[in-house]
């Protein structure tokens, strides 16, 4: 089904390119600057690899390693002065140790919370792709947009769409959006080996999950060195928020241990509605031609009583006409949900249950660096394509919960002559 949608993209695409280049041809008008000069292409590639001892799928205890290996195109193509298509495709290829032990008793040695298994739910592949298409008016004070995505994987299917608006104001120095989007989800669920047999293990009825996105954007140029944004989200979700592989273990049942490994009592269950709201701001700062200050804050909140803090700071450094670096830093702290208990803390009257540490409580510390280079005349070439920028990133992420990550990602963008 997935693959067959591509081949009516790509006709869409083509006839909407026709229409454009006809349209521009017949056209009368007097000359104006286009949206985007020529066709963009973007190659980007990022390596993220975490480990920790607090797996989900087994029950809050366990080894967490996990690699991903994500390749991305995107493709930018003018299709008249007002007009732009953007495609998005890619994959995100990973190795779970965690997940792995969705069924832990198919590996080579003993089944254990810390060792990984080798079935089938050890790795997985999520393809995904998605297109944007926007307008700008004649005189580029309103933009308007419309977008469409598609992901798919093993165990899960979703399909997305939504569009945006945006106004500008006072000669360009204040600006106006606002966003909305839908996904629908599905759920191909798989649970743990040991419950799947069991009579009086209980599977999901509905394995739908929607989400409903709404956002607010403003943004006001304060003065000829500062720019300064604010943005309000809400999302609500509804279906199934769990996750059908992820263990619970209850304090008032006897352990049953098979090897070196605990077995489930159920699984997750979490309600099957959620509401959340974030509200933030930036700031930036230009400090010279050498230095410039990037800022950033975000609350959030919802109703499963988790509420958070994010703030960062970015200070990128050009140090030469052609190549920038840019230091950074993430703090982000949260607390805890309320279904939310370690390993074997649950009571099995209990009517909602996680023991996933992404829903506890916790602070998150991130360092990055990057560097870019940029080449404005575009002097080394690919084909029809010249270079216009190389960027590469580092960030490290280290968790109050003893999770620890690492993310390399580097990106090439191209423009045809």
């Amino acid at each position: 089904m997935f693959l067959k949608k591509i081949p009516l993209l790509l006709i869409v695409v083509s006839v909407i390119s026709t229409v454009a280049q006809e349209t521009e041809e017949n056209s009368t008008q007097s000359y104006k600057k286009r949206v985007l000069e020529s066709t963009e292409v973007d190659f980007l590639m990022s390596y993220y690899t975490q480990d920790g001892s607090n797996a989900a799928v087994t029950g809050g205890v366990g080894t967490e390693e996990l690699t991903d290996i994500t390749p991305t195109i995107v493709i930018a193509v003018p299709l008249s002065d007002d007009e732009v298509l953007t495609i998005d495709a890619g994959i995100s290829a990973y190795s779970s140790a965690s997940s792995s032990n969705v069924n832990p008793f198919d590996g080579n040695g003993p089944a254990n919370a810390f060792v990984a298994s080798s079935g089938a739910s050890q790795k997985d592949v999520l393809t995904t792709i998605s297109g944007n298409y926007s307008h700008s008016s004649d005189n580029r004070n309103k933009i308007w947009s419309m977008n469409a995505a598609v992901a798919t994987e093993y165990d899960y299917f979703s399909i997305g769409f939504g569009g945006s608006y945006t106004q500008l104001f006072n000669e360009k120095n204040t600006e106006f959006s606002i966003k909305a989007n839908v996904f629908l989800d599905t759920w191909n669920a798989i649970y743990p080996s040991e419950l799947r047999d069991l009579s009086t293990f209980e599977s999901f009825d509905d394995e739908s999950r929607n989400s409903y996105s709404v956002g607010f954007g403003f943004s006001q140029i304060l003065s000829k060195k500062m720019q300064g944004s604010l943005s309000l989200d809400i999302i609500q979700q509804t279906g199934l928020l769990s996750t059908p592989f992820q263990r619970v273990q209850f304090a008032d049942i006897t352990d049953v241990i098979i090897q070196e490994f605990t077995y489930g009592d159920d699984i997750e269950r979490l309600p099957d509605t959620r509401f959340k709201t974030a509200i933030g701001g930036r700031l930036h700062y230009y400090v010279n031609e050498i230095f410039t200050v990037r800022t950033f804050y975000r609350y959030y909140v919802d109703d499963w009583d988790v509420s958070s803090h994010t703030a960062s700071i970015e200070i990128p450094i050009k140090i030469s006409d052609q190549f920038t670096i840019y230091p950074s830093y993430r703090f982000y702290t949260q607390t805890q949900a309320t279904y939310f208990a370690g390993f074997n803390q649950h009571l099995s009257t209990q009517e909602f249950y996680t023991s996933d540490y992404d829903l506890s409580d916790f602070n998150g510390n991130q360092y990055g660096i990057g560097i870019s280079y940029t080449d404005i005349f575009t002097k080394l070439h690919l084909w029809k394509f010249g270079l216009k920028s190389i960027d590469l990133r580092f960030r490290q992420y280290e968790r109050s919960s003893g999770l620890s990550a690492s993310l390399f990602s580097g990106g090439v963008n191209f423009v045809m002559d």
